[in-house]
């Protein structure tokens, strides 16, 4: 059975509704969410809300296919408190350096626990849910329906945590971005990619040029005007490989449960190993 998460803030995120929803209600919540029964669902800063698809149920008098109105709110960071975690998580480089590749760090709570604060969903504090069904539990099976899909979005845009919490991925990008170790890999980030162009060889066809004048011998060998006496080494990013790494463990075109990234390093190392012993 496929999991709702590949990743491991995924995975904790489903973890902290796990903690005080009981089993049964979970299990039809994964049922819910995997067969359709979630119609949509949308986040604006820390809210939630969605319709769900309900099912006939006599025993609460419903008698015809309802649709349901749902609501999950996460309690967000005040700004004062976001600005103190942002200075912190600013001053370490592994956790900018991912951070602006689309990837959460593992080490990113133990910043927050620093300051008596969470990222991820910790507790049933951390939830206000809502569900317009007559079931007297919350979170009832439509809630953990929409919380699982909500989870699976994580995956391609782990950013979402941060505005479940009241920061967008905008703002924090940008404030990271005015700290040394950001500027730094900001500038690498933003080079635009060259577009790729169909070809209808895999060979350089050859064209001819009509030459004005002929150049002397020396010009052929030599060029018309001299090299330069010293070349300008641009200085390396911080992260290596960061145009593999720019779109995170799980980019878009990427549909297998294993980590993009992970699946490179090991093409790379083989690659780089294999035949050694020829040499």
């Amino acid at each position: 059975m496929a999991k709702f998460s590949r990743t491991w803030w995924g995975d904790r995120f489903i973890q902290a509704l796990e903690q005080f929803t009981d089993e049964g209600r979970l299990q039809r919540g994964r049922s819910y969410a995997r067969g359709g029964k979630v119609l949509n669902f949308e986040v604006e800063k820390n809210k939630i809300t969605a319709k769900v698809k309900g099912s006939i149920n006599p025993y609460f008098g419903v008698y015809k296919e309802p649709t349901y109105n749902i609501s999950i709110e996460i309690t967000p960071i005040a700004k004062n408190r976001w600005s103190e975690a942002i200075q912190k998580l600013s001053a370490k480089a592994s956790i900018v350096s991912r951070l602006l590749i689309n990837e959460v760090p593992e080490n990113i709570e133990d910043t927050f626990a620093d300051l008596g604060l969470h990222l991820l969903p910790h507790s049933s504090k951390d939830f206000k849910t809502k569900c317009s069904c007559p079931d007297y539990a919350n979170p009832c099976k439509h809630i953990a329906g929409v919380y699982y899909l909500v989870a699976s979005q994580l995956d391609e845009n782990p950013f979402l945590l941060f505005e479940l919490r009241g920061l967008s991925k905008t703002e924090l990008q940008a404030k990271l971005a005015e700290s040394n170790l950001g500027k730094a890999l900001s500038e690498e980030l933003n080079t635009k990619e060259v577009p790729l162009e169909l070809s209808t060889s895999l060979y350089t066809k050859l064209e001819k040029q009509a030459i004005a004048q002929k150049p002397s011998v020396r010009e052929f060998w030599l060029g018309t005007k001299r090299l330069p006496q010293t070349i300008e080494v641009g200085s390396q990013s911080g992260v290596s490989a960061i145009l593999v790494k720019k779109q995170g463990d799980f980019p878009a075109f990427w549909r297998k449960d294993n980590s993009f990234i992970e699946t490179m390093e090991e093409l790379y190392q083989r690659v780089k190993t294999k035949n050694q012993n020829i040499i």
